[in-house]
């Protein structure tokens, strides 16, 4: 009888560890929206954020995806953004700006790259950007600018 409790002993971890295929992964930052749901309020380093709901916010996220329901207003800071829905206001795409069939985007938008599809909506005040640099990145009153720099080496 022993070996039968020693051998349900040790086969109960390897159950356990089964069990981790449905948790999220270890330090992963994920947003999740749903449809109903009403939000206000900020959201700051998010790996992904997915609004299928109702959201006023400030937001800084490596991805995001905006589903079909989904409604964003406010500040948006994001590497990448997918846009199924609606968005209206102040944009930094540092990466791709992709707007689906079905998506509006309005506001300041400010990207790098944009793809939209037959049917999407895009207006307002557009700008390209080689490279969007994040607000904390900004050079400080006391380091040289940029565009010292250039007129530097044009000299």
């Amino acid at each position: 009888m022993n070996i039968m409790f020693d051998k349900k002993k040790d086969s109960a971890p390897e159950n356990l560890d089964d069990l981790g295929v449905f948790r999220p992964a270890k330090g992963s930052a994920k947003v999740l929206i749903g449809n109903g749901v009403n939000f206000k309020g900020e959201i700051t380093n998010a790996d992904e954020v997915q609004v299928e709901g109702k959201a006023e916010v400030t937001l800084n996220t490596d991805n995001l995806v905006v589903g079909s329901q989904g409604e964003l207003r406010g500040n948006i800071e994001s590497c990448n953004a997918d846009i199924w829905g609606n968005v209206d206001g102040d944009m930094k795409i540092s990466g791709t700006l992709t707007i689906q069939e079905q998506g509006v985007v309005s506001g300041s938008i400010e990207y790098q790259s944009l793809h939209i599809k037959l049917g999407g909506k895009i207006t307002g005040e557009l700008k390209v950007s080689e490279k969007i640099k994040k607000i904390s990145d900004s050079p400080k009153a006391s380091s040289p600018s940029l565009q010292d720099s250039v007129k530097d080496q044009k000299n």
